[in-house]
This record gives C-alpha cells, structure tokens and sequence, in this order.
C-alpha cells in the first residue's frame, strides 16, 4: 500500500502533518481490515529563506501553518477525523511573551550565528559535564547554542520571551491553543537531562535568566481540542521529533537491529532501554536522544542526502532513475568524502566543497553529475559501516540487521551500498515511517492500540519492504582512507 490509498468516508482517520527540513505533507491514515491505508492529503514547501530584515535564515511559518490548516481542512472533507498530531525536525524554536505572542523571528539550523558557541559553554561548564548529564552529540545548531547566540546578538528577543516552544510544539499550540512541549523533541535542546528533567544549570549557562519551557510530556498525550469546520477534533502530540516518529514507524522486530533514517539527514542507531553516554560515545558524537515510551534513541547524525540534493540544484538535474543508473555504472571508490565535515553542513557551492575535499586529500576531484553522485552514495556507505561497528563497541553486542526508512530507503543503489559496507542484510522501508510513527502515537494515544509492538507489526502487514543482501565489500584500502578522515575529524572537534 502506498500514500495513494483513498479515504472512505465509512471510517474515521487519523491526520499526521508531517514536516521535513525541505518539505512538509499532511497525510491521512484509516486502518481498514487489520492494514493502514495512507492518503497524502496535501506536500509543500518548508525551505527556510533569508529574512530581508535581519539576515537570519528563517522559517515561513505562517504559511507552513496555513498549509498544515488546509490538509486537515482537506482530509476532514474526506473522512471523519479522529486526532490530528505535527511532527518535524529538532532543535528550531519559537519564543512567545506572556501574551503568548510570537517573539524575533523562527531561524534555521542552518543560519551560521552559533560559530563559537559550544566554546562560549564549554568555557562555564566543562563539555564531559554537558554530556554525561545530558547524553546528547554536540552540534553547532544544537537548541542550546541557538539561544546562547540569541542572548548575546538579541538581547530584546530575550527580555521579552517568557515560553519556548519546538517547532511541532508551536503548531499545536496554535491549533488547540496549549503550550506544552513533548519529550522526544525536547531532547534534542542539550538541555534536558536524561532524567527528563530539565537541566537549569544549562539554561544559565545559554545566557537565559531562567527555564522557559513546560515539563516534557510524553509522545502519545492528548494535548486538548480543535475546531474543524461544526466538528472538535483531537490533537494529540505524537513523538514530535521526527527522527523519533521515523523509529517509532520502524518495524524493528529482534534485538540487534539498527535504524538508518534516510532522508536530508541519515540518522543512524539503535533503540535502547538505557541511555550509552560514555566518554567514548562522546568522543564518537552519539546522541543519547528520547524515543516513544521513554526509550532511547542511541543514533549518530550523517549528513545524508543533502549532498546529492545540493548537488542537483547546481547541476540543474533531477534525482531520477537516469542519475541513479549513471551513479551505478560509475567507477566505485574513486573519491570519496567524510560528509560530516563542516564544510558540507551549508557550503556557497557543494560541487566545489567535494571538489576541494578531494583535491587536498589527493584523489581524483568528480567532474560529471554522476561521478559527483557516486562520491556521495560510497562516502555514505562507509559512514554507515563506521557507525555499525561503533553502536557495536558501545553496545557490547554484534547488529544483525539494518533498517532503512524514509524517502532514502526509495534509493536502491545506496541501500545496496550500505548492505556492502556494513556486510549486513537491509530491509529498506516503508517510505513514509515517520508519519506512520506519527499515527501509530495518535492510535496509542486514542486507544485503537494497545502499544508500540502491535503498531510496528500493523505496519509490517500494511506496506512492502524490499530486502538486500550483501555483496562485495569496499577495498581494505578505501575503508582505512575513510577511517583517517573521520580521525582527522574527530581530533579537530577535541581540539
């Protein structure tokens, strides 16, 4: 079954407006005779845009808000709803004053204003303390490090804010009119401690003279109500960060299973009942963040499909079955990158940054699309093979399977890669994992499911899942190439 499923009008239907750092859909899911039925109800645009006042990268969030109204109007038309819950990217914001008014503007992760803020921190509490309490990787767009440039470039923003908001957190406020903030999100701050608990000491830290968000509450809470039409529709938050909603749509089924979330972002890891927030998980940048039920989501963020997205706006190409077919037929390992280096997080020109990349570590530069798109796909592979056999050592125990979901798991050629590298079998899909995750929460939260464990084998029944097995692993030379780029690394963030 796919997204082109139709509603019927028997059946009422959850909504789940699910949005991506590029672009969002609201989709609507009815569980007919044991299966889900999906119907993308609406797909727009989230991309952030240069505010003309401020210089920020920003969020249009009126119009993501109004796009959000209009497919829950739209899916509404179609069928009865029974809950409606947002999900999204993490760590972006919105402050409120105490009109509940909207303060400054929604900025991006990507807007470059938290250049030195992790130093700035680290110089008032040490980064081993800032870890251990909270379990989280230390990124320059951490929420943390947003709101420690905010205090010191808006210092009016600050003395007006009086609530903070996540992104999903800020759309259900302005449907059901409650400020809460949900726990899988929540995690993504650097500010929570893995108690659950928010950490005030951090907050001082940041610049901030005090807490401004709710106690976290849990994926699956009813927040309260909204009116569609004659008709008070329940908004119930899902595990509102993405990622989390991805795994929690994730039909993993035995102990020893990785995820790979696949889309702008590869999120790779593992669920675990414990927080692994050791020195070494530090120094490998694991993040110990909050998946459905409290459980962790022991992952590594990789760059991702964002480089091939970059690199298609600049060679004004598509990403199709012709460049898929020309990237295979490319020579493998010819070049390959570390796409966690800095210079690929939001570069002027992506063909140059990889061009350079290669240039300095004396390989051959990529010329064509498909060379280019080749780089990628291998230089990804090997990044999931190293974050394998580092879940491996900090877990203690060997993975026996790879999970792909998302709109990367469509990728044929990159989730053979992965199988190759990693010498794992993959399953790769279904595509839309995080809006089933998103649903599967608004099932639980309704009573239509008793759990986790009987959402994931109702979306085992409901969609196809292709499998992989390994073939060719990549040349021992490649592989100790990449290992000392990702050294190289590594030794500048301790540095």
């Amino acid at each position: 079954m796919s997204v082109e499923e139709r509603l019927s009008s028997k059946f009422s239907c959850y909504v789940a407006a699910d949005l991506g750092a590029s672009s969002g859909r609201v989709i609507a899911a009815q569980a007919v005779e044991g299966r889900l039925r999906l119907h993308e109800v609406n797909r727009f645009s989230t991309a952030f845009v240069e505010d003309a006042d401020s210089g920020y990268l920003c969020w249009p969030l009126d119009a993501i808000e109004e796009h959000v109204r209009q497919g829950i109007a739209e899916a509404s038309r179609l069928a009865p709803i029974r809950s409606v819950g947002v999900d999204s990217w993490g760590v972006d914001y919105v402050l409120l004053d105490g009109e509940r008014r909207r303060v400054g503007k929604a900025i991006c992760y990507r807007d470059d204003r938290t250049q030195g803020m992790i130093e700035r921190i680290a110089a008032r509490i040490p980064a081993t303390e800032i870890y251990l309490r909270t379990g989280i990787q230390f990124q320059p767009y951490n929420t943390i490090y947003q709101l420690a440039a905010m205090a010191v470039e808006e210092p009016e923003w600050l003395s007006r804010t009086r609530h903070l908001l996540m992104i999903p957190d800020y759309l259900h406020f302005r449907l059901c009119g409650v400020l809460a903030n949900e726990y899988t999100d929540a995690t993504t701050t650097q500010l929570l401690k893995l108690n659950g608990e928010w950490d005030e000491e951090l907050f001082r830290a940041a610049g901030l003279p005090r807490i401004w968000m709710q106690p976290p509450v849990e994926a699956g809470t009813v927040l309260g109500a909204m009116r569609c039409g004659e008709t008070a529709v329940t908004v119930a938050a899902p595990a509102t960060h993405d990622t989390a909603s991805a795994v929690a749509g994730t039909p993993l089924e035995a102990d020893g299973e990785a995820f790979i979330s696949s889309g702008t972002w590869s999120l790779m890891g593992m669920e675990s009942l414990v927080p692994l927030a050791s020195e070494q998980a530090m120094q490998w940048n694991f993040s110990n963040e909050g998946g459905f039920g409290r459980r962790y989501r022991v992952l590594k963020n990789i760059m991702g499909l964002w480089l091939l997205q970059r690199l298609c706006k600049e060679f004004e190409a598509s990403i199709d079955d012709d460049l898929m077919r020309a990237a295979a037929e490319a020579s493998a390992w010819r070049s390959i990158v570390n796409p966690d280096d800095p210079r690929f997080l939001n570069p002027a020109s992506m063909k140059d940054a990889m061009r350079d990349y290669s240039l300095e570590t004396r390989q051959p530069a990529p010329e064509s699309l498909a060379q280019f798109a080749r780089c990628a796909f291998d230089s990804l592979a090997l990044s999931y093979r190293l974050a394998k056999e580092q879940l491996e050592s900090l877990s203690g125990r060997s993975l026996t399977r790879i999970r792909i979901v998302g709109g990367g798991s469509r990728n044929r050629l990159l989730d053979q890669l992965c199988a190759n590298a990693c010498q794992l079998p993959v399953s790769a899909g279904p595509v839309e994992a995080s809006a089933l995750g998103n649903i599967s929460a608004q099932m639980i939260a309704m009573g239509e499911l008793p759990g986790l464990d009987e959402a994931r084998a109702l979306i085992r029944r409901s969609f196809e899942i292709n499998e992989y097995r390994p073939e060719e692993a990549a040349p021992e030379r490649v592989w100790n190439r990449f290992l000392e780029f990702a050294a190289t690394r590594t030794q500048e963030e301790v540095q």
